[in-house]
């Protein structure tokens, strides 16, 4: 089935295709983000992200030589590709520990300030001028932050402050995926950041220890190394085609997921001053992918 939905997915083009690729991407990682909270009751953090990130690593490439591309691995090496790869590593395995210590829905939350981070990145790293209005939509974005996050509640903890800094990681991940050569297929940026994941669990189990998993929980591995596997390409097929100003919105269709989830599993739900933060992230999200794009078309007339 997910062979599937990739061959739909890439008989697309143009926008089309990057929102199709982002709203599947979606999807699949909020089922994998539920796949592996669910375990984390049973094995240590390490030990699963070693044994899911083993799994995706076997299954991408596989797909890897289905799709001919083995003879190509020497440009997994590119100093762009690495970067990348490491980056997003750090960021998952931030995310992770705190997925695993947070509802589902506000971890989600978090992570739709990404554009604020992009243009914070742009700002002091790219040295881009940035007027008074982005920083007032930036401004109002941190502001949807506080209010998911809560931190005069009395639940408040660390874990919240790792998925921002995820957060910024995967702000930064998205830069550098722009900065990669086209030549250099998906599927070989997609092999190298699950090595990159593998490898930094690897390195934190042997501090963290080991234990047998049940047949259960390898099962539910299993099935979120196939969505893992799927969401890696698919978010990665999204930032290379399309107009991105146009794409990238649908990046914030995962928090419908990451609710009916976290609801029906759990019985999470957002209070009222979290959906007003979470509202707060999503208008200044697309404020600021709306100028970028009325900018872009400014510059081109």
């Amino acid at each position: 089935m997910l062979a599937l939905i990739r061959r739909r997915i890439v008989s697309l083009s143009g926008n089309a295709r990057g929102v199709a690729s982002m709203s599947a991407a979606m999807a699949v990682f909020i089922i994998n983000d539920a796949l592996v909270k669910q375990v984390s009751s049973e094995l240590p953090a390490a030990q699963l992200i070693l044994l899911r990130g083993l799994m995706a690593l076997c299954l991408i490439i596989a797909v890897t030589y289905q799709m001919g591309f083995l003879h190509r691995l020497r440009e997994v090496f590119d100093k762009r590709v690495m970067l990348r790869a490491w980056v997003e590593a750090s960021a998952t395995m931030l995310y992770l520990v705190s997925l695993f210590n947070l509802p589902i829905a506000n971890a989600t939350a978090i992570n739709l300030a990404t554009p604020v981070f992009m243009v914070l990145a742009a700002a002091f790293w790219l040295k881009e001028r940035v007027n008074w209005l982005r920083w007032l939509v930036v401004a109002l974005g941190f502001v949807g932050v506080l209010m998911v996050i809560q931190p005069h509640q009395a639940g408040f903890n660390v874990y919240s402050l790792l998925a921002l800094t995820a957060t910024a990681l995967y702000a930064l991940r998205d830069m550098l995926t722009r900065a990669i050569p086209a030549r250099i297929p998906s599927i070989l940026i997609t092999l190298s950041t699950a090595v990159a994941v593998t490898l930094l669990a690897a390195l934190w189990s042997l501090l963290q220890g080991w234990q047998t998993p049940g047949l259960g929980a390898l099962l539910r591995l299993v099935l979120a190394a196939c969505c893992l596997s799927l969401g890696y390409y698919l978010i990665i097929d999204s930032m290379r085609h399309g107009d991105m100003s146009f794409v990238a919105p649908f990046r914030y269709s995962g928090l419908v997921f990451a609710v009916a989830i976290g609801y029906w599993v759990w019985g999470d739900w957002p209070n009222h001053v979290a959906w007003l933060g979470i509202a707060l992230l999503i208008l200044s999200g697309m404020a600021l992918l709306k100028e970028q794009r009325l900018l872009k078309l400014g510059a081109r007339s």
